[in-house]
């Protein structure tokens, strides 16, 4: 199919998708059980992982109240059983949530302990149920004249699962962007001696400073939190506009207009040359205007337009064409900048600035909710559809290093731009900033973040066309410069001694000890990825990101894929593809 064409038929489709009442269901169960409770796996809502041979459990138990919880713990540290919480959402990629494959592993969903959510007016807090959902968290704090001020962009997440994964907007203002940064207190039950009933509930808050700062990012591995405290402010709007221009200079100006906008992001379509600036600030409530954030990548697809663009873009990968790749990711983005990414004044994007209540303008979700049963549109990566399936590579630099790391991303650029298209079919490079936190598994200095996503084939021995680019990318940012990975995203490379990065990790540990002696919230999949351990190597384990390569046989030899050095960072092993006469 020419590449006019296809670009003219997806923008079409995304023209269908905004301008049509949609029909869509809600992403599936994380947890898919043989009978009402018995023999139940856990599925991660992309479908890249879940199955009887890893996220498997002999039950699934559905709590409603805190003391619910304290009963569930107790009956498991007296029985030793071990234990694992997942909420109704299952966004992480990564598998700390899954329990260790063996008759005595209790799944514990917070699904249904999401009743409570308690707004506090004179202190500026509320206090919710571990399972709330966060946009019936913000609606609530927003109906009462008040607005929490961090929040991730996507909001198909529960209270407890965003702090315990270290979920972040953008700010390096005030108490900057990262949720568990805002929390004033959470309770959390964990295992106890036999004299207090082999559970209790712990309350933390600063006056127990290291409990405290390691339950802000737990990563569900210290006890199950029961509830959480954050803070709030005075309700606010934010105005919000994109400025889309030339990525010269980007690797100085982030750091200006991280300082000038208090909610700034970038976003960075490397193979265009392209930056674009997202002015991002607060007014007051008093300003005109009613926008929402309804971002395009997490409104409802049209089953037909995601199971179409899928089909594309594995066509490209077949016969290797770039500029295919090219011609979709310069559709997409000029798509995007039609319709400001999915900003709306009101109904429809009508001109910047677009001012809206806080609640409307920091995170989005919508193909989550559903008024039917029938299946016209979901969430594009659904993995019922066969409709988007992609990586997320999420790194976080201190703020000095990063300058280096964009020069370095820009060179390996320039040997040939059209191999970022790819990842200019997505979101490009997502630039966002975070501020220095107290968490033991946090950030230690004023952080940024930079998340890209690029193409995932069905089956993990395909290769990918430019997987070397990506993977390149990858290791010059967890190794060369040593960022640490988001904790819910990420292949597995990205947690190759993870543990060496933070320097208050071995408080994270003593405290793990005390609250959890028994390793009863432990797998051996969440100490493969806390404790960062080395990496199994074997055939085909670089086209995932399992291992990084050493030998040829690790990538796909037999489809032409060789393990060779990079081309900017030299130590760099990546599984590039190379013709009979590069060999």
């Amino acid at each position: 199919m020419p590449n006019h064409t296809i670009s003219l038929l997806l923008f079409l489709s995304f023209y269908t998708l905004t301008t049509t009442t949609i029909y869509a269901i809600p992403p599936p169960p994380p947890i898919q059980c043989t009978s009402e409770t018995n023999d139940c796996t856990l599925h991660n809502s992309y479908g890249i992982w879940g199955d009887r041979k890893d996220c498997r459990a002999s039950k699934t138990i559905y709590p409603k109240t805190q003391d619910q919880l304290l009963s569930i713990v107790a009956d498991a540290t007296k029985n030793k059983y071990k234990l694992k919480v997942v909420s109704k959402f299952s966004h992480t990629i990564p598998k700390f949530a899954c329990p260790a494959p063996s008759n005595s592993s209790l799944l514990i969903s917070t699904e249904n302990y999401n009743s409570n959510i308690d707004v506090d007016v004179v202190k500026l807090t509320v206090t919710a149920d571990a399972g709330v959902g966060l946009r019936d968290l913000i609606n609530k704090v927003e109906d009462v004249g008040l607005s929490l001020v961090a929040a991730p962009y996507w909001e198909g997440v529960s209270v407890s699962g965003l702090i315990s994964t270290g979920a972040h907007g953008s700010s390096w203002w005030g108490n900057g962007g990262s949720v568990h940064d805002h929390v004033v207190s959470i309770d959390m039950v964990v295992p106890a001696t036999q004299s207090e009933g082999f559970a209790k509930i712990m309350h933390l808050d600063v006056t127990n400073d290291n409990l405290f700062n390691a339950a802000k990012v737990s990563l569900g591995t210290l006890g199950i939190i029961s509830k959480v405290t954050l803070r709030l402010e005075k309700g606010f709007k934010r105005s919000i506009s994109f400025n889309f221009t030339d990525d010269n200079g980007v690797e100085d100006a982030f750091m200006t207009h991280a300082k000038a906008h208090e909610f700034g992001d970038i976003t960075w379509y490397s193979s265009k040359h392209t930056a674009v600036y997202r002015h991002d600030d607060r007014v007051s409530l008093t300003t005109k205007g009613d926008g929402t954030n309804d971002f395009l990548g997490f409104q409802s697809a049209l089953v037909a337009v995601s199971k179409s663009t899928r089909a594309t873009e594995k066509q490209l990968e077949k016969t290797k064409n770039v500029k295919g790749k090219c011609a979709m990711a310069s559709t997409f983005i000029g798509y995007k900048k039609l319709i400001a990414n999915g900003l709306k004044n009101n109904l429809l994007f009508t001109g910047y600035p677009v001012i809206g209540r806080q609640g409307k303008m920091q995170t989005s979700g919508s193909c989550l909710y559903s008024p039917s049963s029938d299946i016209v549109s979901a969430c594009a990566w659904d993995p019922r559809i066969d409709g988007l399936s992609f990586y997320e590579s999420t790194s976080i630099f201190p703020a000095d290093k990063f300058k280096d790391f964009i020069l370095d991303v820009k060179r390996l650029r320039d040997f040939n731009p059209d191999n970022y298209c790819g990842i200019d079919i997505y979101n490009g490079f997502l630039i966002r900033f975070i501020k220095a936190s107290t968490a033991f598994l946090g950030q230690d200095v004023d952080s940024v973040v930079i998340d890209f996503n690029y193409y995932r084939a069905d089956l993990a021995t395909t290769p990918r066309l430019n997987q070397d680019v990506m993977e390149e990318i990858e290791q010059m940012a967890f190794f060369k410069y040593n960022a640490r990975p988001h904790w819910a995203k990420n292949r597995k490379i990205a947690f190759a001694k993870v543990d060496k990065k933070y320097k208050n990790f071995s408080k994270f540990v003593a405290a793990k000890l005390k609250m959890d002696p028994q390793n009863i919230f432990s797998s051996d999949w969440s100490d493969a990825l806390l404790f960062g351990s080395e990496l199994e190597k074997y055939d085909g384990c670089g086209l995932e990101g399992e291992c990084v390569c050493s030998e040829h046989r690790h990538c796909s030899p037999t489809n032409g894929y060789f393990c060779e050095f990079g081309l900017v960072y030299k130590e760099a092993r990546v599984c590039r593809y190379l013709q009979s006469s590069q060999i």
